[in-house]
């Protein structure tokens, strides 16, 4: 009876995984739950798994606390770890420099790009100010917003 209590206890899932201030679930497998955090794809997940001795298709909610900790570490790491190819901030507007941001931190960049674009008063900046197409996409007949407004007929 004592060693089906042990294995219960080591059965139990953790439903929630926080890392890098998100929730992942606890059901997916390392490599596919990392990739609910903004800013990491699957090849970014499966990078970070294999740098931190972690199976890439364990289950996340099985795993200790240790393992989990190193997860931790490496996305913390990862400017370092990545090419700067793979990096999704590159020669930043400010400082230059090469980053890879996560989470909120891509929303709150974003805007704050697009809001020194707005500012700045250049094209894309009053583009995206109307609301119009910022790429240089037709607008003539593509692209209509708001009620569609139909024919009508004379009545006979």
């Amino acid at each position: 009876m004592a060693t089906k209590k042990e294995n219960s206890e080591q059965d139990e899932i953790k439903h929630i995984v926080r890392i890098a201030n998100t929730d992942l679930e606890g059901k997916k497998n390392v490599q596919y739950s990392l990739t609910g955090i903004k800013g990491i794809n699957r090849r970014i997940a499966r990078i970070i798994s294999d740098r931190s001795n972690v199976d890439p298709t364990a289950t996340i909610g099985y795993m200790d606390d240790e393992k989990i900790d190193s997860l931790k570490k490496t996305i913390e790491e990862i400017e370092s770890i990545l090419p700067t190819w793979m990096l999704n901030r590159r020669k930043d507007l400010l400082t230059g420099d090469d980053k890879h941001i996560l989470a909120t931190d891509i929303l709150l960049t974003r805007t704050e790009d697009l809001n020194t674009l707005k500012k700045t008063r250049s094209y894309r900046g009053v583009r995206h100010e109307r609301g119009h197409k910022v790429r240089g996409q037709r607008t003539r007949s593509t692209g209509r917003k708001g009620l569609t407004v139909g024919v009508k007929r004379k009545p006979k």
